[in-house]
């Protein structure tokens, strides 16, 4: 045999290494005994999350001012610090009265003449009312402003009950630039131009504009109104007196 064949070698055999073997998958966690577990919400970018103290007195005054007899009650927030306002009032360009509790309103242009009740927080949070046996009073919250001071002071009072017209029954038909005066504890009178009166949707409230407007000495006079839906609805909107202090005179 040839030498050139007695050279060659038998076909070599090139073994390559078997790649590793691929990770097994961590083992799923846990589930919770009686149900599945819940994923992690994903965060949305470019969108902030609403504060929860606004969403809160948002919810609450969706059901504003909405039982039968025409006031209604906000809940479910702490309305004594939507009332507060700054720690420092702004300069006075306008009368700014000492904190004095009110006692009578007179609104001459509706012949309204009616004495005026303390009402707080109600147990379930609201901001309470008079009773229907006084429905022909008007309540003064008493954990806000008192009228004269820095701040929106807020008085309610019923539209009417199952017997008749309350005390706020023609509110509706105030105008800009008619007077309301607030006789108050100290003898003196704080005398108010209204603005404008509004309707609102009772889910459409402008909250901050009614509630937390600290630029002056202003006064909120609130009802019910529209029409009537029944049951438990009672009204379709709020009637919002909105009032700046002008002057005072003595008593």
């Amino acid at each position: 045999m040839p030498e050139s064949v007695l050279r060659r070698r038998p076909a070599e055999v090139v073994s390559r290494p078997a790649p590793p073997p691929a990770p097994a998958p961590p083992p799923a966690p846990a589930r919770p005994p009686g149900g599945r577990g819940l994923p992690a919400p994903h965060p949305v970018r470019g969108r902030r999350q609403m504060p929860l103290g606004l969403a809160a007195v948002i919810l609450v005054f969706i059901g504003l001012f909405t039982v039968a007899t025409g006031i209604g009650a906000a809940t479910g927030f702490n309305l004594r610090d939507l009332l507060k306002g700054p720690d420092k009032p702004p300069p006075r360009a306008f009368p700014v009265l000492s904190p004095s509790a009110p006692e009578r309103l007179m609104i001459p242009a509706i012949k309204v003449a009616a004495p005026i009740l303390n009402v707080g927080l109600a147990k379930d949070g609201s901001v309470g009312t008079p009773p229907l046996k006084r429905h022909n009073e008007v309540g003064w919250f008493d954990q806000g402003p008192t009228p004269g001071q820095f701040g929106p002071a807020l008085i309610v009072g019923h539209a009417d009950t199952r017997t008749g017209p309350s005390v706020f029954h023609d509110l509706g038909r105030l105008k800009p630039g008619q007077r309301i005066e607030i006789l108050r504890e100290d003898n003196r009178v704080a005398v108010f131009r209204i603005n404008s009166v509004e309707h609102f949707d009772k889910e459409k409230l402008p909250i901050k504009r009614v509630y937390g407007d600290y630029s002056r000495p202003s006064l909120r006079l609130v009802t019910c109104g529209g029409n009537w839906l029944g049951g438990e609805r009672g009204y379709s909107d709020n009637v919002i007196v909105f009032a700046s202090l002008t002057g005072t005179k003595d008593a």
